[in-house]
Order: structure tokens, then sequence, then C-alpha cells
């Protein structure tokens, strides 16, 4: 069966044309108008994914992603919001709350429709997150098993997405990794989409990891690169 995704906009015509380019790819399309509205929706029947715009009238698309992602039931549950390119600022904030990727309005179709496809993949590989060797680099312990991050004993909450991200510098750790490589690994992108989703997820990983965000090298006009001191691998679940 089709994936089934909720569009949450107060703008009818946007509403309208996020639901038919989404339905001509075989799509289930709710769509709902408010906060409330969309709260209640997930309540009613939980869909694949979220298409939530910020500039929502009342309760704003900022606190419906807080509430989603406190209720046990729809933390990990796939979220794209819709956002104005001037509201940079809300992006970070609502990528810091746990927002899986962003689209700009004006969107073009196709960028629309390979985020969609790009977040659901990525949505469906998480829980049988692919088993590997147990990396253990500087202070970090990436178990790609049980999905766990501990840094110097200490497990972290990392997002699908962040973790995703975190794995692959790890494993490519010492070379220098480009935004569009970066795209297409983690984020499943192939298409000529200019884009900061790639150096806002950075900046909330950095945060994360707090005084070892330094492992994350910025490499200006590149990309970017873990460090690969003292780096070892080896089999098995990791630490208990």
């Amino acid at each position: 069966m089709s994936a089934q995704i909720l569009v949450v906009d107060d703008e009818p015509d946007i509403s309208a044309l996020v639901a038919y380019h989404l339905a001509r790819e075989s799509y289930r399309v709710r769509t709902v108008s408010d906060g409330p509205e969309a709260l209640r929706a997930v309540e009613s029947q939980l869909p694949d994914l979220v298409l939530l715009d910020l500039m929502l009238p009342g309760v704003s698309g900022l606190d419906i992603l807080k509430e989603l992602r406190r209720r046990p039931e729809t933390q990990n549950l796939p979220v794209i919001l819709l956002t104005a390119r001037r509201e940079e600022q809300e992006r970070i904030e609502g990528l810091q709350l746990g927002a899986d990727d962003y689209v700009s309005k004006p969107f073009s179709p196709q960028e629309l429709i390979l985020r969609v496809g790009a977040v659901l993949r990525r949505s469906a590989q998480a829980p049988q997150q692919q088993r590997g060797k147990v990396a253990r680099v500087g202070p970090f312990v990436l178990d790609p098993g049980a999905v766990r991050v501990s840094l110097q004993g200490r497990d972290l909450d990392l997002a699908p997405t962040e973790f995703k991200l975190l794995q692959t510098l790890m494993d490519r750790r010492g070379r220098v990794q480009s935004r569009r490589k970066l795209l297409e690994s983690v984020w499943d992108v192939t298409a000529n989409i200019a884009t900061r989703t790639v150096d806002m997820h950075v900046q909330r990983l950095r945060t994360k990891l707090g005084d070892e965000g330094e492992w994350i090298e910025t490499v200006r006009g590149f990309g970017y690169r873990f460090r690969a001191d003292g780096a070892e691998w080896g089999n098995g679940r990791g630490p208990s």
C-alpha cells in the first residue's frame, strides 16, 4: 500500500497543489488547514509523513512539531517543513526540534517529490539499520546494529537522520565529504537542488556533541571531514 501523507497548510491553493502532485505519485493524501486539526488527524490515523507549514494561524508549525516530538507515538514520525525563504531562523529551529528536512516556498514539484521520497526511504530503513562493525573513534562509540552512539560513555539522543549523518562521516573519517556527496549518502537526493540542509544538520549535530563537535571539521569551499584520530573498529554490539 502506498504511503499516506498529511499536508498541513492554511493556504488552500498551495495545499491543493501539493496534494495534486503527491497523488500523481500514488501517495495517499489528507489535508488540514491548522495545527489543532493536524494533531486530531494524526491521532485518528497515524500518517507515514507530515508536510508541515511553519506559518499556521493560531498554533504555529513549530509548536505542532514540538508536540509531535513530545508524544512517544509520534516522536519518530517523519516531518518535512514547508517554509518561506525568509524564514531561515525558523527553519533552523525546526531542524533543531527534529524535523527531517524542509522545502522552501516557492518550490518545484520535482524537488518536493524527491524530498518526500528520500525521507520515506530513510524512515523505512531506520528500524532495520544495517548491522556492521562497532566504530570507536576518539571519545565516540557508534554501534550500527543497536543504532546507538555514546560519547565518553554517555548515550546520545540522535534523530535517525543525525545518526546516519554521523555514521557516514565516521565511516569516511579523514576524508573530505562534499555537501553533494552527503546529500546522496544521507538524504538519497541526487538531483541538482540548492540546499542548506546539510549545513543545518551538521550545525544541529555539533550542538548535540558539545565540545566534541570539533571532531566534525569544516573544509571551507569543499564540505566536511570527521577527524581520523585514534580510530578503532571491532565486531559485536559494542558496550552495554
